[in-house]
């Protein structure tokens, strides 16, 4: 046995154990103190034993921890909320990643389709959207350009489908409005109300007039708004006659609703989509203004119609009154009246024989009226014989076109008394604003009718109006005509639905269902236009 080594220090064992393991310091101190053989070998299964009986005391003090949990009923509660909280919290996040990942998708998808699309316009007008079954063939009759969908209507345009749908979109409630609305006096009393569009609203208008409607053949009966043709020309055709009758529309424009307008669209060859977006760019509904919290709001009072004052209005009444002028000039043919329209201002006459049809014209031309969706004014019925002043569209047609004499010997009194006293306290016609403006044009409208008689008061105002140093604003150039877009040929499949539903439906039609009238005795037509 060796004993030679002096016991180590509590500080040397620490520092041997850290250096080595408590066991081989163990089996050191048996060897010096000689109750291990220094040639022996290691006892492997004391290692493993001690090995195991570690893992073994480990295992078994968990088991003793979990015990005492289990004991516990408040913190075994506790422990499993925790646990659940935590898998809870960890599901969240990860639900919130997926489905912000999927609204990044979604919102990149909507985002591709609103810059190349247009597939809701508000609500009751957007149904038809979907509907891109276009008439190649019609709008070939026509010489009317084939646009696929909104973004080919748009690139005609000039403008992004973002701005045609603002444009086009139907608001009931809405802070902004595409329309400035203002009253004017009328001639005959009261006021007319006006709404002008705005600049880029106005724009369009005039894209889809020169483009489109311009394009389209006009009745011959039609002189409102009609290139080469005007209230001059609509009374030339009634001179001379022996009975001249001026009959009048009740709330024209009001009475061309949005369907009216989407229909003619649609007749021509259009799209739904294309028909629905033309139609909402050219109608109006009626609002009112309302403030409240310092902000003005528009809301809706009723359905779309024509707004007086767009561009497009008179020409949409003059494409939609096309079959109105060929029946009522059928039936004037037939009884040998001569007829012409000027917007909603329609005049008849006759002479001889066939003035003696009058009552039977008249009932044929209100019955025509009434079944072509618009309103008889029985206010502004004129009836005018020979004997008395006859005029047509503010002009005289007794025996020849001419003006009034009464408003000519007012007018010229009027300049007499400019020229000698100047403009002060003056006016024309009940209104002092722009004087000057206002007897050019009187002296212009003189002219026209009747140049011979024109021509001086033309002179006499061009000498006023240069002393009074005024320059009369230039009569503006008219537009040009905007070439068509190129013709499109490749045209998208209709989709199943879409081609069965025209299979089983007809065409739209631009005008409103017949309404068959009861039928009226000879005694209850000569009572209606007696009384």
């Amino acid at each position: 046995m060796i004993f030679n080594r002096q016991p180590a220090t509590r500080e040397e064992l620490y520092q041997r154990i850290r250096e080595s393991s408590k066991d081989e310091v163990i089996r050191q101190e048996m060897i010096r103190l000689g109750y291990w053989s220094p040639d022996a070998p290691a006892p492997q299964l004391a290692n493993e034993w001690l090995e195991e009986h570690a893992a073994l005391t480990k295992e078994l003090q968990e088991l003793y921890r979990r015990t005492a949990r289990m004991q516990n009923r408040e913190q075994l509660l506790a422990d499993i909320r925790k646990k659940r909280l935590v898998e809870s919290r960890e599901r969240q996040r990860e639900t919130k990643l997926r489905r912000e990942a999927e609204r990044k998708v979604r919102a990149e998808r909507w985002a591709q389709m609103q810059a190349k699309d247009v597939i809701y316009l508000g609500e009751g007008v957007s149904g038809g959207l979907y509907e891109r079954q276009t008439r190649p063939d019609l709008l070939a009759q026509n010489a009317l350009p084939v646009y696929l969908d909104a973004e080919s209507l748009a690139i005609a345009m000039g403008i992004s489908v973002g701005q045609l749908r603002f444009l086009s979109f139907h608001r009931k409630v809405a802070k902004t409005s595409h329309y400035r609305r203002f009253l004017l006096p009328k001639k005959s009393g009261g006021v007319r109300k006006i709404s002008a569009p705005m600049p880029r609203l106005k724009r369009l208008q005039y894209w889809i007039l020169h483009t489109l409607l311009y394009q389209l053949d006009i009745s011959e009966q039609a002189h409102g708004f009609v290139p080469e043709r005007s209230i001059k020309t609509n009374a030339e055709a009634h001179t001379g006659q022996d009975v001249v009758v001026n009959i009048d529309f009740k709330d024209f424009f009001p009475t061309i609703t949005y369907p009216r307008v989407k229909g003619l669209f649609g007749k021509l060859g259009y799209s739904e989509q294309i028909a629905t977006i033309f139609a909402l760019l050219c109608t109006e509904p009626e609002i009112q203004e309302a403030e409240m919290d310092g902000e003005k709001w528009f809301i809706q009072q009723a359905e779309r119609k024509l707004p007086q004052g767009a561009p497009t209005s008179p020409a949409i009444t003059n494409i939609i009154c096309r079959r109105f002028d060929r029946r009522l000039q059928g039936a004037a043919q037939k009884l040998g009246f001569h007829f012409s329209r000027y917007a909603d201002d329609l005049t008849l006459s006759a002479s001889g024989e066939a003035a003696k049809d009058l009552g039977r014209m008249l009932w044929q031309t209100r019955k025509i009226i009434e079944e072509e969706g618009f309103v008889f004014h029985p206010d502004k019925l004129r009836i005018m014989r020979r004997g008395v002043r006859q005029e047509a569209t503010g002009i005289v047609v007794n025996e020849k076109l001419g003006v009034e004499r009464r408003k000519v010997r007012a007018f010229k009194a009027l300049l007499f008394q400019i020229e000698k006293d100047g403009l002060e306290g003056k006016t024309w016609q009940g209104n002092s604003d722009n004087l000057l403006e206002r007897i050019t044009g009187y002296a212009d409208f003189i002219a026209m009718v009747d140049p011979d008689k024109g021509k001086p008061f033309q002179a006499r105002v061009a000498a006023i109006c240069k002393a009074q140093q005024f320059k009369r604003r230039p009569k503006p150039e008219p537009k040009p005509k905007i070439p068509p877009a190129p013709q499109l040929t490749n045209q998208p499949p209709p989709l199943p639905h879409t081609a069965a539903k025209q299979a089983a439906e007809p065409s739209t039609s631009a005008s409103p269902r017949r309404v068959v009238p009861h039928k009226k005795s000879f005694w209850e037509k000569l009572m209606f236009w007696k009384g």
